[in-house]
This record gives C-alpha cells, structure tokens and sequence, in this order.
C-alpha cells in the first residue's frame, strides 16, 4: 500500500501550501458550482451559466487593472449580469437566448479591452489573461480563502432555502404561480447564486472552462439519480472528485513533463469529459431525466 500511495502521490504534494490552497478552493468552488448546476440544467439554462462565466471575465480582467482581489472582480460582474439578465427576461427561448447571446458579447468585448489595458498600462506579459480565462489554481493567494468559504457558505444556504420552490417553479411555473410562488423573484435568486458559484469556479479553472465545472458534474449526476436532491448530492461528489483528482494529476506532471506540469484546470476539465463519455454509455434506467419527463409532484420529492 506505501508503495501505491508513493506510485500515485508525488514527494511533496500533501505538504505544498499552494496545492493545500487550491486543494480548500477548488474543493468549495465544485461543491457550489456542481450543487447550484443541477437546478440550472433542469431549467434548461445551460448557456445562461456560460454566459455569465464570459461576462463575469470582464470583472476579473478588471480587478487585475485596479490591483484588487480578482474574486471580487468577478462577483461583481457575475451579480450585476445576474440582475440585468433577469430584468430582461424573456418568455421565448429563442429571444431569451439571442439577448443572452448578445450580453455574452459585449461582456467578451469588454473583457478584451480591460485585458488590453493591462498589458499596455501594466507592462505586463500573457499572465494576466490566462489567469483570467483559463485559471492558475497553483497561484492563488491563500489570504483569499476566508472570502471563497464565506462566498460558497452563502450560495450552499441560497441553494437550501431556494431547494423546493426553485424545483416547482422549474417543474410546473404556472402550478407555482397558482400557489403563491414568486416566480420571477426565485428566477431572481437563483441566477445571483448562479452568479456565485460561477465566480467561485472561475477563479479556480478560469472563466472559459468554469461552464464545464457547472454543467458536468451536474449532466452526469442526472443519468443516474432518480430525484433532484440525489442528482444535488452525486454532483457535488463527482465535482469535489475531479477536481482533487485534477490537481493530483497536474502537480504529479510536473515529473512526468521534466518541470513543465500541466494545467490544473485541463486536467479537472478532462476527467469530467471522460466522466460524463462513461455515464452516458452506462446510465441507469430510471434516472431522474428533465422537467418533460416527470410530473410536478415531483418537486416535493428529495
């Protein structure tokens, strides 16, 4: 057994403060972002969370500029694209997915023009847009972390109270209208908590890749479960899984590369990949599906 756990843990890993730091970040950014993804894949909402992780870089890129805490940058952004997506809503899918679209634009363009004037004010090199784009979990400051447990503590709440009449009103909104459900209101809330879980997720792999941490684990997590509050518990699981299991293997290539490790965010982003080829080859009969497939009742199920 030593030498398994020496074959598979590089000297070092357990006792290296940066992993130990991207270990507690990346671990509450899964947690958050696989939890919050299940409501969002169940609402059909998929490209809504891609587009504030577009937008939300424009908050990073920002906070690079101005020299403040790039986590803020990107809950700022990420809320304030929440509340102006929700103030714009839109009953037809295919308008509310153009205007989507059309945010998710100008939110890039004016992510490209702060990461411009980074460069050109800052005199500094591609670092700033990679860490921006694609994450850099081994370059985090641990003085953020208190900021990243407050944050995810606050969405994990915001998924618990929201819990059944999120799921009623993703089910059946006119039977929640009929009930006294304020439908656009926990539109509302569940989009800032989205909000949250996507800045979380996009100061650990990047705001490029952090769609694949909030949809993967949660697409996987619904061809196997039965119920929602199942689907909940499995992708936070398989989140935390494969993001731990993603920094092993980067800090672990550092050997295999001679000294040129890979991106931790590669590696999370490709075992979700292979994840979800698996489930969808092996997925259980049964398991809980969509909104189409199972009755309202449903949404007082756990």
């Amino acid at each position: 057994m030593p030498d398994l756990v020496s074959a598979i843990l590089e000297p070092g890993l357990l006792t290296s403060a940066p992993v130990r730091t991207a270990a507690v970040i990346g671990g509450a950014a899964a947690v958050v972002s696989s939890a919050i993804g299940v409501f969002t894949v169940i609402r059909g909402q998929s490209f809504a969370g891609h587009s504030l992780a577009d937008v939300s870089s424009a908050g990073g890129a920002a906070a690079f500029l101005f020299g403040i805490n790039p986590l803020l940058g990107f809950l700022l952004m990420g809320v304030v694209a929440a509340v102006s997506m929700e103030a714009f809503r839109i009953d037809r899918a295919s308008e509310r997915d153009l205007v989507t679209g059309i945010v998710t634009g100008a939110g890039l363009g004016v992510s490209a023009l702060l990461l411009f004037l980074v460069a050109t004010t800052k005199h500094t090199t591609a670092g700033a847009t990679v860490t921006v784009m694609f994450g850099s979990m081994f370059a985090i400051s641990p003085t953020i972390v208190p900021l990243v447990l407050t944050v995810g503590a606050g969405a994990i709440l915001g998924i618990a109270l929201l819990y059944r009449p999120l799921l009623l009103c993703s089910l059946d909104p006119d039977l929640a209208t009929v009930r006294g459900v304020p439908v656009r209101l926990v539109g509302l809330a569940h989009l800032v908590v989205l909000a949250l879980a996507v800045a979380l997720s996009a100061i650990t792999v990047g705001a490029i890749l952090s769609t694949a941490l909030l949809i993967g684990p949660a697409a996987i997590a619904l061809r196997w479960a039965k119920r929602p509050g199942t689907a909940i518990l499995y992708a936070a699981a398989i989140g935390l899984t494969s993001t731990w299991a993603g920094i092993v293997i980067a800090y672990d290539s550092y050997v295999w590369t001679g000294g040129h490790g890979w991106p931790v965010s590669f590696c999370i982003v490709s075992i979700i990949f292979v994840v979800y080829l698996a489930a969808a080859m092996i997925s259980r009969d049964g398991a809980w599906r969509s909104p189409g497939t199972r009755q309202s009742r449903k949404a007082s199920g756990s």
